[in-house]
């Protein structure tokens, strides 16, 4: 099977990673009953992070620009009140 997915260049911190592992490896023993080590919690991880990564990273640039949005148009509505 090919692999459609795109590559999010996201870079992890060594903890940041430690912890998603651990995290994975958490719920696999205690959602399925089933032993994951080191290699398959960093399979499933960049499972993830290649399947859900753009899209969640876009979600994030669109929520971003909305709030940047909202901000903007408060400033501009206080810019005008200072008018006399």
């Amino acid at each position: 099977m090919k692999n459609n997915y795109r590559r999010v260049n996201i870079t992890l911190t060594d903890e940041e990673k430690k912890q998603l592992l651990e995290e994975i490896i958490y719920y696999f023993e205690t959602e399925r009953d089933e032993n994951l080590g080191i290699i398959g919690s960093e399979s499933i991880l960049d499972f993830f992070m290649d399947t859900l990564g753009v899209t969640i990273y876009n979600r994030a640039l669109d929520d971003a620009k909305l709030w940047l949005s909202k901000r903007m148009e408060e400033n501009e509505a206080d810019y005008y009140a200072l008018y006399k």
